[in-house]
């Protein structure tokens, strides 16, 4: 799915429409009926690791200024941003070249308030997941780009496409939708925060457990993703299987370094419309020309997710290898995305 710097991408899309009123909706979504959000004020938009929230309104109010989602330094890169990069962003046309979608079409989650509609006065935040290949388009829609597995060229459906009284549209893909109450966010975990907590980070990390179940953990690291767990641990130099209690405090405090500048780098690109290189995620040798190694890991009876790691720059720790194993001259270069 869309992580973290993709999700913020999308906020920054979706933000011009706030203050607008729905006029025409469409949509495959069968669990929120699309019809309902018809003549709903847009009023605020938040952001949280893979999260968007959207609130939504029956009446208009006057619209008090959102929290800008960006670290300090990408907000000046947010307001140069010409008007017209307004297109689509998708985790799938920058670094996921195929594979299954992640969510059935048009299941949407379950309805945590048990309504299709948010009228009834009190504020209604929608809360949006993104699937596998989930993306936001902004006044077009998305084209097919290949033939699916039966031969045929069919365009992506929308779950969700909001018309506004301005004169554009939203068109929502591939994502699980639910009403709630509030948005449930939480700052000192988001990597992309400046209230991103690192102590937290660390003592989650140094658990008796591989390093690269935690750093998947949105409890302390949301909005991080595979592809940038896959990174980190390549430009940290550590091994995916490595217990967090066998590496010594700086290499831990090396590897946050890595999620928060890896992370910001890509956010960077995506308002500069560069595309993200990886080292290591989806390729066969890394830079240094070794043979990349490939395989499903994940914790006992949980999800298991594809891992790309070099064994050369990413050495395991043996059984009776002390824990404070230096990284190499490669791992603690902070390589560019």
């Amino acid at each position: 799915m869309p992580e973290g710097p993709s999700v913020r991408k999308f906020h920054h899309l979706v933000s011009p429409f706030v203050g607008q009123q729905v006029v025409r909706t469409g949509g495959s979504s069968q669990k929120l009926n699309p019809a309902s959000f018809e003549s709903l004020w847009l009023q605020d938009t938040q952001v949280h690791g893979k999260k968007l929230f959207l609130r939504f309104d029956p009446d208009e109010q006057i619209v008090s200024p959102g929290n800008n989602p960006l670290p300090e330094p990408l907000q000046k890169s947010e307001q140069k941003e010409e008007a017209g990069h307004q297109q689509k962003v998708s985790e799938q046309s920058s670094l996921s070249p195929g594979g299954a979608d992640a969510l059935p079409s048009g299941d949407d989650g379950p309805q945590h308030l048990g309504e299709d509609t948010p009228a009834g006065g009190a504020e209604r935040w929608l809360q949006v997941r993104f699937g596998l290949f989930g993306s936001v388009w902004v006044n077009e829609f998305s084209r097919a780009k290949k033939a699916n597995k039966r031969g045929d060229w069919r365009d992506p459906i929308p779950r969700l496409v909001l018309h506004f009284g301005g004169g554009g549209f939203l068109a929502f893909y591939n994502c699980q939708m639910s009403w709630s109450s509030s948005p449930v966010v939480s700052p000192t975990s988001d990597i992309l925060s400046e209230e991103f907590h690192r102590g937290q980070a660390l003592e989650a990390l140094s658990r008796d457990q591989p390093v690269c179940y935690t750093l998947l953990d949105q409890r302390y690291f949301s909005g991080l993703g595979n592809i940038i767990k896959n990174e980190v641990l390549y430009r940290a130099g550590i091994h995916p299987l490595s217990p967090g209690s066998r590496l010594d405090p700086p290499r831990l405090e090396a590897l946050v370094d890595h999620v928060l500048a890896f992370s910001a780098a890509w956010l960077q690109g995506k308002f500069q419309g560069t595309q993200q290189h990886t080292q290591v995620y989806q390729k066969q040798q890394c830079p240094a020309g070794h043979q990349v190694v490939k395989e499903a890991l994940g914790p006992p009876g949980g999800l298991q997710r594809l891992t790309w790691w070099c064994p050369q720059c990413q050495p395991r720790l043996s059984p009776d290898e002390p824990g404070a194993q230096a990284p190499s001259s490669q791992g603690l270069a902070l390589k560019g995305p």
